[in-house]
């Protein structure tokens, strides 16, 4: 298929799936929270009322921050399900997520600073385990290109099972739910009020939701990748991975920021690089 038109429907498509996905996320929360929950299309009439809105902020710098934000997460995903350079997708996430910290750090307030730092340890706490996915992935194929990858012949789970659940383990931080929510808060009693996004309304705060649906999609066709040589188990495994980041985020309260840091890197070392050993003795 043409790139231009599998970037176009991942343009219109991407936010409708990662929106519904968040409906979806929060039915099923209420659910096991023993509520009704709201309809599952309630994420696109928040958003719709947000940029309704009058779009207050402390310094308009901020609002230039989100747009950059939403632009390279929007450019990651396009990278991503057009098949382009694995690293490239990586670094753009990266500078997707300094952004956000940046637009954080600019709102000059105590929560939205105590947010953005917050933000920052998690960058720190994922990163090493993407990096040695996108290395263990390049181990396998011998590629780095995700539509190479997604053509490789066997199912990469089976090469990589300490990745997999290393990375399953970081998603929780990326997803942003407990225990690892840390930067942001969707209940106002706690004590972070809304972490880094505290000092956004209106419009900004609509894009900042829009951003995370794109996130979502990307994320749901990176967890895709470990079995795309079937798409029905993979997108088995995906709902699979999905539902038990909302068990975990039902049944954990938020941890400490020293927990989030040196346990994602233990997991890194012992699942992450030690695959990677066990692919260069036995591959």
């Amino acid at each position: 298929m043409n790139l231009l038109i599998i970037f176009i429907i991942y343009l219109i498509f991407a936010p409708v799936i990662g929106g519904i996905v968040t409906g979806v996320d929060r039915k099923i929360t209420a659910r096991m929270q023993r509520r009704y929950g709201p309809p599952i299309m309630q994420p696109f009439y928040d958003v719709y009322k947000l940029f309704q809105k009058e779009n207050m902020v402390v310094r308009r710098s901020q609002n230039v921050y989100i747009f950059f934000y939403l632009l390279f997460i929007v450019f990651t995903g396009a990278l991503f399900f057009t098949g382009e350079d694995f690293l490239l997708v990586i670094f753009s996430l990266t500078l997707a997520a300094i952004f956000f910290i940046l637009a954080g750090y600019k709102g000059s307030s105590p929560y939205s600073y105590i947010g953005a730092e917050r933000e920052l340890l998690q960058l720190m706490s994922y990163e090493p385990m993407v990096i040695l996915t996108a290395v263990g992935m390049y181990m396998v194929t011998k590629t780095f290109y995700i539509a190479n990858i997604i053509a490789f012949p066997e199912p990469l789970i089976i090469y990589l099972p300490g990745i997999f659940v290393g990375f399953a383990y970081v998603l929780t931080i990326k997803l942003r739910k407990s225990p690892f929510d840390l930067s942001t808060s969707h209940h106002g009693h706690q004590e972070i009020v809304k972490g880094i996004t505290t000092e956004f309304s209106g419009s900004a705060l609509g894009l900042i939701e829009i951003a995370h649906w794109y996130e979502v999609a990307f994320l749901i066709g990176f967890i895709y990748l470990f079995y795309a040589v079937t798409p029905v188990i993979g997108i088995l495994l995906v709902l699979a991975v999905y539902f038990l980041e909302i068990f975990i985020d039902n049944v954990f309260a938020r941890l400490r920021w020293q927990y989030t840091l040196s346990s994602s890197w233990i997991i890194a070392i012992i699942l992450g690089l030690g695959n990677i050993i066990a692919l260069t003795i036995f591959r």
